[in-house]
């Protein structure tokens, strides 16, 4: 059987708990069971369970299942989607409706018999994979609109440590009118940052204008820029507005700035110092209030240190600094990510592959994604739309692994190289020792015995 869902499953009595997890453990992507229902939200962060299993009775008393609705509730407020099916040994109609009624998807009974709970759970995984594929629909429709042409409110994936810092600041700075500068790699999704902050600033409504400082040319910067009127050059046959003032009262987001040379940083400077600008051509200066958010891939750090890149631009860009990691230190966003653009593109190509298994899996996660975001979705529109089945193998992904083997390569000693594993399996796990092993091939024990070396 092909093992497909995620299930978290509380309990308060070891034995069921070793009886679940023993059953469930071949046929499932992976469980994981708990007795504490104080470690609901913990275990719910880390694994994103399809289903959670949870039992109604725990310390307060034997037969009244009155925590198992208190937990219900409370799994239900930290994520409305959630699929939960709670199961007791003391059942009766009552408690099943009101089971239903307060937003439970199945209730079992103890003892239960084995084919029917695999069923209900493989039901409910599957409805929890059909509420998340609608969930990102819905996701991907939402736009905030804007006279100049609708500003995507993104969908930021994103619940490792560091992405959930990136996105804390976001909320932090998006209500503001700060600059903001975002480093990060090329590929780790500088432009839907920014597209994030606008879409939450109070400019939502007002345009949203980008350029790629890199691509425009010496000639053709001020004219980009700033616009020109009619008969400013020879094939000037009419006056355009430039981007600045078509960002007016609105978002300008000026991509790979650190690419600016440095005589065309000195009119960025005074344009942005004096708030208003003059097309080619005119005499008048036309007032502006723009919001400026840049980006660069460069280590622009460096290159004002080495007079590359002006002190004074880049005082006055990066009011608030946001740096983006890249996917290799994401650990398991990388899998939701995936899961993300499986959806996205088996929905555009009308394609009904639906999952990944678990050698797909890890296949995605041992590899250093040196293009990041970018190429992660790239392989994975290429590998639905060459899928013959509805479910993505290790196999179905083309993947060049010359950056890993070459950094791998650099030593031979046997020590370093089992460190350096430990250290990428515990950060692609997120910490998780048990995770970190099976990614490793090695036991838990064994894995705690490295560590402590």
């Amino acid at each position: 059987m092909e093992q497909k869902g995620k299930i978290l499953v509380v309990d308060d009595n070891e034995d069921i708990l070793f009886a679940l997890n023993l059953l469930l453990k071949p046929l499932v992507e992976d469980v994981r069971v708990t007795k504490n229902p104080e470690q609901i939200d913990r275990l719910y962060d880390l694994l994103q369970p399809d289903v959670v299993l949870l039992d109604m009775n725990f310390r307060r008393d034997a037969i009244s299942g009155e925590e198992g609705f208190e937990w219900l509730e409370h799994i239900l407020h930290h994520d409305a989607q959630a699929v939960v099916i709670l199961m007791t040994a003391y059942a009766d109609t009552d408690k099943a409706v009101r089971a239903m009624k307060s937003g439970a998807t199945d209730f079992i009974t103890k003892p239960w018999n084995n084919s029917k709970l695999l069923a209900t759970l493989f039901a409910g995984i599957e409805l929890s994979r059909e509420r998340r594929k609608r969930r990102l629909l819905e996701q991907r429709m939402e736009v905030v609109a804007s006279p100049f042409g609708a500003i995507a409110a993104p969908v930021i994936i994103g619940e490792s440590p560091v992405m959930q810092r990136v996105l804390q600041t976001v909320a932090q700075v998006a209500s503001t009118d700060a600059n903001v500068l975002i480093l990060g790699e090329n590929g780790t999704g500088k432009d839907v940052i920014a597209r994030q902050i606008a879409a939450l600033s109070a400019r939502a409504s007002n345009p949203f204008v980008s350029i790629d400082l890199g691509s425009v040319p010496e000639l053709l910067f001020e004219s980009e820029l700033f616009g020109y009127e009619k008969g400013a050059f020879t094939d000037a046959r009419k006056a355009k507005a430039g981007r600045m003032e078509t960002a007016n009262g609105g978002t300008l987001f000026l991509d790979e700035i650190g690419n600016l040379p440095l005589s065309l940083q000195a009119k960025l400077l005074a344009a942005l110092e004096r708030r208003e600008i003059s097309r080619l051509g005119s005499t008048q200066m036309t007032p502006i209030d723009v919001r400026y958010l840049c980006a660069t891939n460069a280590d622009i750090h460096t290159e004002v240190a080495e007079g590359r890149f002006r002190e004074d631009l880049f005082y006055r860009i990066n009011t608030i600094e946001i740096t983006i990691p890249p996917l290799r230190e994401r650990g398991e966003d990388i899998i939701l990510l995936a899961e993300h653009f499986l959806t996205v593109y088996a929905h555009k190509y009308n394609k009904k592959v639906a999952t990944l298994n678990r050698d797909a899996r890890q296949r995605l996660l041992r590899h250093t994604w040196p293009g990041n975001v970018r190429e992660l979705m790239h392989t994975i529109e290429r590998a639905v739309l060459l899928a013959k089945g509805t479910v993505l193998c290790a196999q179905d992904f083309v993947l060049n692994d010359s950056t890993r083997r070459a950094s791998q390569t650099q030593t031979l000693n046997l020590e370093r190289l089992e460190q350096e594993a430990i250290e990428r399996a515990m950060q692609i796990a997120g910490g998780n020792v048990t995770r970190a092993a099976e990614l490793l091939g090695i036991t838990r024990f064994a894995l705690y015995r490295k560590l402590n070396k």
